[in-house]
């Protein structure tokens, strides 16, 4: 009888069984076909949703929760079409969506401001992977967070600009109100012209 190996997620820093792993992969996979060359605005959120059909990368084009609150929020219309060509649209835009933690929280971990330490611990190895590899001109945050992660990524050294909704992230949930995404989408638009 053999028992699975348990190892440590690259991309959120947990202990993953083989299925977290694959699981990691598959969305890694599915994210990076539609990584801008030259990335314009990192969106950076706190923790990966759970469910794919919230994950914008997924291929189904459902685009429920935070990929529906973020496509509304960039002004990308799906209904109608491809998932294809909606993830088309958001890369030709500049656009590019990570997390701190690129996978859902484990078991006992519920919500995200149960999360503040594997977020903490994880943060150099985002840091890194922005600077290193993703280098974008700068970095929006999200989703909620908890505000002492919020501090650290200020504190890091991403190599570009960290725009926050003041001093806390753009709260992007699919219950957000029009205000808000008129927010985003001004500070959106003002970076842009620079």
């Amino acid at each position: 009888m053999t028992t699975a190996a348990i190892l440590r997620c690259d991309g959120c820093g947990q202990m993953g069984s083989p299925e977290h792993i694959a699981r990691r992969l598959r969305r890694l996979e599915w994210a990076t076909r539609y990584r801008p060359v030259h990335i314009q605005t990192l969106l950076l959120g706190g923790v990966a949703p759970p469910q794919d059909a919230e994950f914008l990368y997924a291929p189904g084009g459902d685009f429920g929760g935070e990929a529906e609150s973020l496509l509304r929020a960039v002004g990308i219309l799906f209904a109608g079409k491809s998932a294809e060509t909606v993830h088309a649209e958001f890369q030709s835009g500049g656009f590019f969506l990570s997390h701190v933690l690129e996978c859902p929280l484990e078991s006992g971990l519920k919500s995200t401001s149960n999360a503040v330490n594997p977020l903490r611990e994880h943060l150099p190895a985002v840091a890194s992977r922005i600077r290193r590899s993703l280098k974008p001109k700068r970095v929006m945050l999200v989703t909620e967070m908890p505000q002492e992660v919020v501090q650290d990524i200020l504190a890091l050294d991403l190599g570009c600009e960290v725009i926050l909704n003041d001093g806390k992230p753009f709260g992007l949930a699919p219950s957000v109100k029009e205000s808000e995404i008129a927010r985003f989408r001004a500070v959106l638009d003002s970076k842009a012209t620079r």
